[in-house]
């Protein structure tokens, strides 16, 4: 096999936008940058996103009401 034809497989840092954290994995990349990663995102945190506030009426009734005022 030749050596010369390969990307260089090193250790890489990959940082979390979001929340800051840092995962040390091989990669042939050098530092990544991630917006959200297994620690911080609600599927993997089981923390569900905030309810949204009535459906699509209830929402346009209150874009409404303010734009008459």
């Amino acid at each position: 096999m030749q050596s010369h034809i390969h990307p260089r497989y090193d250790l890489t840092t990959i940082t979390c936008t979001s929340c800051g954290a840092e995962h040390r994995i091989r990669s042939t990349r050098a530092d990544v940058r991630v917006d959200v990663c297994a620690e911080c995102h609600p599927f993997y945190t089981g923390v569900d996103r905030a309810p949204e506030r009535g459906g699509r009426v209830a929402r346009f009734e209150r874009r409404r009401a303010m734009a008459t005022r």
